[in-house]
């Protein structure tokens, strides 16, 4: 209990036994008996989940509100048959591309949600290559693909919208109750589409895949309501409905000559001028005409 919990315990060698501190009552930490013990089997488990928290910790991001927790779970670890370290060099959590975050921005959003309050910011459109200032109403936070996307009420444009959290340049508390959303309406605009991209599905892709690339997607989720079955030629099918064409033609493009668009005909031509463009970037460039030699006079 002293080691472990840091329970304020010292021996007392005329009782024969040991006591509370008497002083503890009034310096140091408070301490308290814990409600609930780990078995070494629910500790490791844990560790688990602090190795995906720390993958999610994308630059720093979480470090200085977690580690407190971390502190204390480090020496419960003690009790488990392998040491903290042990079992934190067999756990490893990869990142594919997260982008950078401004950590005062990332606690300001935080902070507004469960407060339910509103939030003035500055917003970069990378798309567009624009910079606007609006006030919004923030519904959640959304972890997708190693960063972070905040679902909000945006009152500049009477919608929800789907704010890139490392694009907020600025961000401050307004002093207004935020605006509120159900759950269910936010699931049906933002998340019925593919990815990251909103909106209402609209569409409907069909994609072929070989037989080689075929073993790999057949165990993979695209979509919550995605529908695939393998043909007679060990091809997979996968349909996959959409609203936004832009995330989905980056995952059909990431696959080469591995996927065929069967439907629809306009994600179809989408990608075939998209390949076509690619393939122009690696065309050699035309080589010079041979210099012709003066005639003799």
């Amino acid at each position: 209990m002293r080691n472990r919990l840091h329970a304020p315990i010292l021996w007392n060698r005329d009782a024969g036994g040991y006591r509370f501190e008497a002083s503890a009552r009034t310096a140091g930490p408070r301490y308290q008996l814990p409600g609930l013990w780990f078995s070494a089997a629910e500790i490791h488990a844990l560790l688990t989940m602090q190795q995906l928290l720390d993958g999610l910790d994308t630059g720093g991001l979480l470090g200085p509100h977690v580690q407190p927790l971390m502190a204390r779970l480090n020496g419960l670890l003690g009790s488990a048959d392998n040491t903290a370290d042990e079992v934190r060099r067999r756990i490893r959590v990869l990142g594919a591309t997260p982008r950078r975050l401004v950590l005062a921005h990332f606690q300001t959003v935080g902070a507004a949600l469960p407060r339910r309050r509103r939030l003035h910011i500055v917003y970069h459109a990378r798309t567009r290559d624009e910079v606007s200032e609006r006030e919004i109403s923030p519904q959640r936070l959304v972890h997708y693909r190693d960063n972070w996307y905040l679902d909000a009420w945006c009152h500049l444009r009477q919608a929800l919208r789907s704010f890139a959290v490392d694009a907020i340049t600025q961000a401050r508390l307004v002093n207004e109750p935020a605006h509120d959303v159900a759950e269910r309406t936010l699931d049906e605009e933002l998340g019925a589409g593919y990815g990251i991209f909103g909106g209402r599905a609209q569409h409907l892709a069909r994609l072929r895949f070989s037989p080689r690339r075929a073993r790999w997607v057949a165990a993979e989720q695209w979509h919550p309501r995605q529908k695939g079955e393998f043909d007679a030629q060990g091809r997979y099918v996968l349909e996959v409905p959409y609203a936004d064409p832009r995330e989905l033609a980056m995952d059909i493009l990431r696959h080469g000559p591995e996927i065929e668009v069967l439907e629809p005909a306009d994600l179809r031509a989408a990608i075939t001028t998209a390949v076509a463009d690619m393939a122009a970037l690696y065309r050699p460039p035309p080589a010079d005409p041979p210099l012709r030699e003066s005639p003799a006079r």
